[in-house]
């Protein structure tokens, strides 16, 4: 196996974070806020629909993105979930839904998706919180981790279903946590720090109350079998870089929202490894 890495790269304007092996035939993405249409503070690549941007510009910024991975042809069959910080997992594909289905049942409220179904894109969309794609031979989960999420462990969950989906064993799972708000950054009240120490360590506090949220996501996918050499983390602050990314903290709450994408694209099916 590959050990996970995350490149950066330009491509249709649009700048990429991604792994350029295509584990497990799967083409991921995690977006940066530049190269796309919208304007004043949803400038420039928001792909969140529901964040009072342009919904023109914003399912243009969605193909452009789809574009520059390689995978615009397939805007048609974008599956895109209303996130609401819960944990539900929608699986797409054998042993799942349809993706017209799931499409349908993720538009309720969704913040992960597992997918071995190919040609189907998969989109999630942050700003501060953590995005995380999952990859197993032949299947992928995108997973949306804010502070409840990760409470919950929606990233462990998703990776159970994801074995499931694939057939394989945790160990034979890449993981890639893209752009979030950092730990010095990110303070939270002592209650719920407190909370987060008694479900992960102490490790995911720094300091007396500051959140370290992809500590915590390591820590639920490592309790579910990942190896900890199969997990890469992007290191910049969302709110540190808002050149680079849409912060909802450091913007006042008012900005668009960068993606997490992924795709079993047709030509990557014998590709996977």
């Amino acid at each position: 196996m590959v050990a996970p890495v995350l490149v950066r790269r330009t491509s249709h304007g649009v700048t990429l974070l991604g792994d350029p092996h295509r584990p497990g035939g799967v083409t991921l993405a995690f977006t940066e806020r530049t190269g796309g249409c919208s304007t004043n503070e949803f400038s420039s690549l928001n792909l969140g629909l529901y964040c009072d941007d342009n919904e023109d510009d914003v399912l243009r910024n969605q193909q452009k993105a789809l574009d520059a991975m390689g995978a615009g042809h397939l805007f048609d069959r974008l599956v895109n979930p209303v996130q609401v910080h819960g944990s539900d997992v929608v699986r797409i594909g054998r042993g799942g839904l349809s993706w017209e289905a799931a499409r349908q049942v993720a538009l309720k409220g969704a913040d992960a998706i597992v997918c071995n179904e190919p040609n189907v894109p998969v989109l999630l969309c942050y700003a501060d919180c953590v995005p995380v794609v999952l990859v197993a031979p032949g299947a992928f989960a995108v997973v949306h981790s804010g502070w409840r999420g990760s409470l919950a462990r929606i990233a462990g969950k998703a990776l159970g279903v994801l074995t499931d989906a694939a057939q394989c064993q945790a160990s034979e799972v890449q993981a890639y946590v893209g752009p979030h708000i950092g730990a010095e950054d990110y303070q939270v009240s002592e209650d719920l720090a407190s909370k987060f120490c008694k479900e992960f360590g102490n490790t995911v506090v720094v300091g007396k109350r500051n959140l370290d949220l992809a500590a915590a996501v390591g820590r639920a996918l490592v309790d579910e079998g990942l190896p900890e050499q199969a997990l890469t983390v992007v290191g910049e602050s969302t709110t540190r870089n808002t050149d680079r990314f849409y912060s909802y903290r450091a913007e006042g709450g008012k900005c668009g929202r960068h993606g997490a994408l992924a795709c079993i694209l047709s030509s990557n099916v014998d590709q996977g490894h």
